[in-house]
């Protein structure tokens, strides 16, 4: 079998069991996830260096496979039959090309994929910094999606996207909607970022804050009239307040502490959790800043801001562990789950 052949074999099985990440590896069987649990394809052949060397020549254009060659890892995207898109990520280890690949779904909307109403709010408004945070896989690029997807349906904007790479392919309905890919379309975040500034943009969606120039520009972007959207790789509201703050200089964090606190409309911190039926559910955090965390950011005082969370339901606020527990009494998922995902066990035990 060729190698174009064996990958979309591959990713048949994938998408016909329902799974999520395609694990392949020269000397290893090809693997699936499937709701959480890795599964092995036994029934499949031991994958070889030449098969890797082959299925990337067979999914990267000249230019990409050079790069991966040159500095042997690399990100890109797939698109499977027209049918299917994945995000996948080629590295060595011990030597051998390994890929891993992660079914990117249809756009779905806030309500398929059981999101909070009040999204719908933030997606709603004409400027501000709202970000999706949590842990790899956790479904962050999935909810700005449907955001992005909501003002698409919504309103006539214009709407930009930077990302590394694409992954979600949207359908202009009332919006014009601009994607630019990292390496492809522009240089860099930063210097993407820079130039929305002479396109007349209205929404900007950013794939990730990998820098203080991007975090910077973007919460400038904020400030100045633009609805930013983007996601960090943190747990929590407070811990990702004090994740981009502490990625500048010591000198800049006054600054961009003060800028934080006027231009942050919202942290969403998600959680896929094994449904007791099967699939998976979200739960999830939201802190919506108002005039009390303002004051908190600008006074250094973000460790308190978890117990705002918690006393805010009436401002619209969610704790993730009431988020949880409201999961366990829907006989959505089981206590040993939530306890699992929480991030505070005993203050979960105490709303018991």
């Amino acid at each position: 079998m060729d190698p174009k052949a064996l990958l979309e074999s591959l990713v048949d099985i994938l998408i016909k069991e329902g799974g999520s990440d395609l694990h392949l590896s020269a000397g290893r069987f090809p693997s699936i996830r499937v709701s959480t649990q890795l599964i092995t394809l036994v029934q499949q052949k031991q994958l070889t260096q030449e098969d890797m060397f082959g299925i990337l020549a067979s999914v990267l254009d000249k230019s990409k496979y050079e790069r991966f060659t040159s500095t042997q890892e690399l990100d890109f995207s797939y698109d499977h039959k027209g049918i299917a898109r994945l995000r996948g990520n080629a590295f060595l280890h011990k030597g051998n090309v390994a890929i891993a690949l992660r079914l990117i779904p249809k756009v779905r909307t806030l309500a398929e994929l059981r999101l909070p109403e009040v999204l719908q709010k933030f997606a709603s408004k004409k400027q501000g910094f709202f970000l999706v945070v949590g842990p790899v896989g956790q479904g962050k690029s999935t909810t700005l999606s449907a955001m992005v997807d909501y003002i698409n349906t919504e309103r006539a904007e214009h709407i930009l996207t930077i990302e590394d790479p694409i992954e979600y392919i949207f359908e202009e309905k009332h919006s014009i909607i601009d994607q630019r890919e990292i390496g492809i379309d522009t240089k860099d975040f930063p210097t993407g970022l820079r130039s929305i500034f002479r396109e007349d943009v209205n929404v900007i969606m950013i794939g990730e804050m990998r820098s203080p120039d991007t975090i910077a520009t973007a919460v400038t972007a904020a400030e100045t009239g633009h609805l930013v959207l983007s996601t960090l790789h943190t747990n929590n509201a407070a811990q990702t307040i004090d994740r981009i703050i502490d990625s500048f200089p010591g000198d800049q964090q006054d600054q961009i502490r003060s800028q934080l606190a006027e231009s942050l409309i919202g942290i969403f911190s998600q959680r896929l959790i094994p449904r007791i039926t099967g699939g998976l559910v979200p739960a999830y955090e939201l802190l919506i800043n108002n005039n009390a965390v303002g004051n908190l950011i600008r006074e250094k005082r973000t460790h308190e801001i978890d117990v705002v969370i918690e006393t805010g339901t009436e401002q619209g606020m969610v704790d993730m562990n009431r988020s949880l527990l409201d999961l366990v009494r829907a006989g959505e998922i089981t206590m040993e789950s939530a306890y699992l995902y929480s991030m505070n066990p005993k203050a979960l035990e105490r709303i018991l």
